[in-house]
């Protein structure tokens, strides 16, 4: 029977974000289906017009989501039964925004948000652009882990570490994201200006502190 040791390592990391993502959804109910389809496809464009006067390129703006249904609502006929009936239909248009570490840039971007009668939702996450470099990383170190104590305790074992038998890794998706600020207090700040302020931009002075994350890999080795 061949004898082995299982050891699981555990990879740490700190990233800096250097990246901002906004996320803004827009929605809106109309009774008729192709009013709310202009009128989603209206506010999206203006949304894109609204974000490149700061300087945004409007390629740049994604959808991560979008959906359209219809809405009823329950009401009790003469009869006194209950019934449904069509009241509109509602679209909600969810878009992203990423561009590098820039505070200039979000306050001005926020400054355009809040002065616009779109008045979107949305959040800022910060995060880190090249996600796979940050997670192969990790995974070294998970396995450098796994390694080392698997080495400490074959010395204390008085054994010899053979051949690895076996690697288990299931890899997870990690969230590279940080958010520092809520959106309450987002929303908050772009509505008590009036739109009487001088400049056009938003003086924002955040600096989201380090994204920690962590990966587990599961290694057999053989022991002599």
């Amino acid at each position: 029977m061949e004898r082995t040791i299982r050891i699981t390592g555990k990879g740490k990391l700190s990233v800096k974000p250097d990246t901002i993502r906004l996320i803004m959804t827009i929605e809106g109910v109309h009774e008729e289906y192709d009013k709310a389809v202009q009128t989603s496809a209206e506010m999206t464009e203006g949304l894109k017009d609204l974000l490149e006067q700061p300087g945004v390129d409007r390629d740049l703006i994604r959808t991560l989501y979008y959906n359209m249904n219809a809405e009823y609502e329950s009401y009790q006929a003469k009869d006194k039964s209950w019934k449904r009936r069509l009241t509109g239909y509602k679209f909600i248009h969810r878009l992203k925004l990423e561009f590098p570490f820039d505070n200039e840039l979000l306050g001005k971007i926020l400054f355009a948000l809040g002065h616009s009668n779109l008045r979107p939702e949305f959040d800022i996450e910060y995060t880190v652009a090249d996600t796979e470099k940050a997670k192969n990383e990790l995974l070294n170190k998970a396995v450098a882990d796994s390694k080392e104590k698997a080495l400490i305790l074959s010395q204390a074992a008085d054994i010899s570490l053979g051949d690895i038998i076996t690697i288990d890794y299931s890899r997870t998706e990690i969230d590279f994201v940080s958010k520092p600020v809520n959106r309450m207090m987002l929303e908050a700040c772009c509505m008590e200006n009036d739109g009487s302020a001088e400049t056009s931009g938003y003086n924002i002075d955040i600096a989201p502190d380090d994204i920690n994350v962590t990966d587990n890999v599961t290694i057999v080795w053989g022991i002599l």
